[in-house]
């Protein structure tokens, strides 16, 4: 942050004047403090962003792809109706794993645990509610062991019709993968997709929010992405690193750094990353 310049004390009209002599007067007058104006100091003056090297060329391409549109219909679960919330959460996360096999395939694979954990899921093992707020005591997962996360239900798009946000663990580490599909023509479609070490994930108005933990101690990244008309996607609009309201351990459980692509996160050597809320208060599932 460039230091600021101290400006000119603030100036005094006639009448503010007059209201200091009276106050004066009172004092002489043995009548104490009337709580007159009372100068406040010189205020800084304001300073327009200062560019630094502006010789320098611009850039016409990022240096890494950190998959800021995801857009990708996911083949194979069907939605009856058209309604989302008719669709299989469980059936989508298969269909996740099975175009990634180099991800979730074998024991050499990063996430082997959960392809593994998959066959503790069923087929109807997360609860689909309407819209209604706060989950309230419903468990996170229907089934001991099934590393999918019950489904949120919300209208991200503004067509007036809900999408569904879900999450699922990446085992054995501690990463969470956060998706969200809507649907285009009956077909699923799936437009956001993140991994990283989660705290929290919130449905805030139109936007999904998550906040990881960071390496400094005290604070977290905050991530938000909001829907995108022209992409057609959830992109990532806000991205930022803020004091943890609990004050924060400093561990980064495997952190990421910025969203991914696909299912297959790779940290990449750009800035920080940051999102909101302790538990996830959007529509219940």
């Amino acid at each position: 942050m460039l230091p600021s310049r101290r400006g000119r004390p603030a100036r005094v009209t006639a009448f503010a004047a007059l209201l200091l002599v009276t106050a004066a007067a009172g004092a002489l007058a043995g009548c104490g403090d009337t709580g007159g104006l009372r100068d406040a100091g010189a205020t800084a003056a304001a300073r327009s962003p200062a560019r630094l090297w502006p010789g320098l060329p611009p850039a016409s391409s990022p240096a890494y792809d950190i998959g800021e549109v995801e857009h990708a219909r996911v083949e194979g679960v069907a939605v009856p109706g058209g309604d989302i919330r008719g669709a299989d959460p469980v059936a989508a996360v298969r269909a996740e794993i099975a175009a990634h096999p180099d991800d979730y395939a074998g024991t050499g694979a990063r996430y082997h645990e959960t392809s593994a954990r998959m066959a503790d899921c069923g087929t109807e093992d997360t609860e689909n509610t309407e819209d209604t707020g706060d989950a309230g005591d419903t468990e996170d997962t229907a089934r001991d062991g099934c590393p999918v996360l019950r489904p949120y239900y919300r209208d991200l798009t503004g067509d007036g019709r809900p999408e569904m946000a879900l999450g699922f663990r990446l085992l054995p580490g501690r990463l969470t993968a956060v998706r969200v599909y809507t649907v285009e023509k009956d077909r699923l479609v799936r437009v956001m997709s993140y991994d990283d070490a989660v705290s929290a994930v919130e449905l805030a108005g139109r936007a999904v929010v998550v906040r990881s933990p960071s390496e400094v101690a005290g604070y977290e990244y905050r991530l938000q992405w909001t829907w995108d008309a022209d992409q057609r996607a959830m992109l990532l609009t806000s991205d930022e690193m803020l004091r943890a309201d609990d004050g924060g351990d400093g561990d980064d459980g495997g952190h990421t750094g910025r969203p991914s692509p696909s299912a297959s996160p790779s940290p990449s050597p750009s800035s920080p990353s940051s999102a909101s809320s302790p538990s996830p208060s959007g529509d219940a599932p």
